[in-house]
């Protein structure tokens, strides 16, 4: 499914300010990116580079005292997924087979407080056998027990946070998420990108859980279809992914972001609990 995809990013900057942005579609199997440009306007000199096996694309500027600028990334990207069927590709893989790679997504990370919510999620979720359907239990308790409310955190909100009080952005559906599969020993990653028909417009953050040797995402929000997302990047949580890191005095003053779908036969893919069909952009 082909997607054009938009955002423009304005900021007004007071002292000299380094900007780490990671806006990028990401280059992947499942993922093919047809064309794209980056422009700053003002014009200033930018550098990209990536890390950590290509897993983010990141744009550095350094921007000058007292000055404002644009940053505007468009692309035409061809996203690629797979559909996991109900069976061994969607069994549990016990921990001592995980390969390497994978083994960094066990453990708590800085938003994730997995270490402190394994009572819960065995509570919860510890008698469902299937690994898919836990996961998608754990989306579903999210999605009713915590509400949707935009504004409702900041940068510095966790997991844990949001399990207090009960409301966040889909920032903190995914780190939420993400606590409790780990909690449960099933490897569980943060996932940024654009959403098509998100409303209002923004950046889309969801997971996804290691299952059956497949990498599967799920979106305790359910604001957008599956099959509708175009993947910037993916980490142990939102510190890995963050779309603009600031090192210095600035602030945002406008953001626009766009995901247009560019064919006309898109059929949008939603869970079906009865079928347990996983959707996979590897």
């Amino acid at each position: 499914m082909k997607f054009k995809i938009h955002s423009d990013i304005s900021y007004k900057v007071s002292l000299p300010t380094t900007f780490i942005f990671n806006v990028h579609a990401l280059r992947t199997a499942s993922q093919q990116i047809i064309e794209e440009s980056l422009i700053v306007t003002p014009p200033i000199t930018i550098e990209e580079f990536s890390y950590n096996s290509d897993t983010s694309r990141f744009v550095r500027l350094k921007a000058d005292e007292q000055t404002s600028f644009t940053i505007s990334y468009t692309a035409t990207v061809d996203t690629n997924y797979k559909v996991i069927e109900q069976g061994h590709e969607l069994q549990t893989v016990p921990v001592v087979e995980l390969d390497g790679d994978i083994i960094p997504f066990l453990f708590p990370s800085r938003y994730c407080q997995s270490d402190k919510l394994q009572k819960l999620a065995y509570k919860e979720f510890g008698k469902i056998e299937n690994v898919y359907s836990k996961v998608l239990a754990i989306t579903d308790w999210i999605y009713n027990n915590v509400a949707y409310v935009s504004g409702s955190t900041d940068s510095q909100t966790s997991a844990i946070d949001t399990l207090i009080e009960r409301a966040g952005v889909c920032r903190d559906f995914a780190h939420l998420g993400i606590a409790l599969c780990r909690a449960l020993s099933i490897p569980a990653r943060y996932f940024t990108g654009y959403a098509f028909k998100l409303n209002p417009p923004d950046f889309h953050a969801c997971f996804e859980a290691y299952i059956g040797g497949n990498w599967i995402i799920f979106d305790a929000t359910r604001l957008v279809p599956l099959n509708g997302l175009v993947k910037i990047a993916t980490g142990r949580d939102a510190a890995d992914a963050a779309v603009c890191s600031i090192f210095g005095n600035a602030v945002s003053t406008q953001i626009n972001v766009e995901c247009i779908a560019l064919e006309n036969n898109f059929e949008p893919f939603w869970y079906d609990k009865n079928s347990l069909k996983g959707l996979s952009f590897q």
